[in-house]
């Protein structure tokens, strides 16, 4: 049952609105794109390929995988590494107040919450978006201040 359940929840699994536009964008721009998630290895990688996006990611970590869980700032610690990048050049993009944008901030990145008024509020100066579209300004913005690193030419 709990197979079926699995596979049945890869085919009707939907991402946030402006998901794969926004992907793409970033994608084309170069900037290396990873991604974090709690949960079972399985499931989670179910989600992501039935959502259409394993391809966008040079770094997956989930965190049954991993043996480590956000918040423990580990998990951001490997990811930046598999990366190749520095904590202060790293964005980091959740909904979960504490588990996603206070624990990259204690990792180091800049970290944007993408508002979930039903977890409650960041604790401490996290930017804010209210839908995914608005990261791409945002984006723009922190290269602005820092340049972001991106994948080297081929």
């Amino acid at each position: 049952m709990v197979d079926d359940y699995v596979r049945s929840f890869q085919r009707h699994c939907v991402g946030f609105s402006g998901m794969i536009a926004m992907l793409d964008t970033f994608k084309r721009q170069g900037y290396k794109l990873g991604v974090i998630t709690n949960g079972f290895g399985d499931f989670q990688m179910g989600s992501i390929r039935g959502l259409g996006i394993e391809v966008y990611f040079d770094a997956i970590l989930v965190s049954e995988v991993e043996g480590l869980r956000k918040p423990d700032i580990r998990i951001f610690e490997l990811a930046l590494q598999r990366l190749g990048v520095r904590p202060h050049e790293a964005v980091f993009v959740g909904d979960h107040p504490a588990n996603d944008v206070e624990a990259s901030m204690r990792a180091g990145m800049r970290g944007v919450w993408k508002e979930d008024a039903s977890l409650g509020e960041p604790a401490g100066p996290a930017l804010r978006i209210r839908e995914l579209p608005e990261l791409h300004g945002l984006i723009a913005a922190l290269a602005e201040e820092s340049p972001l690193p991106k994948r080297q030419s081929p």
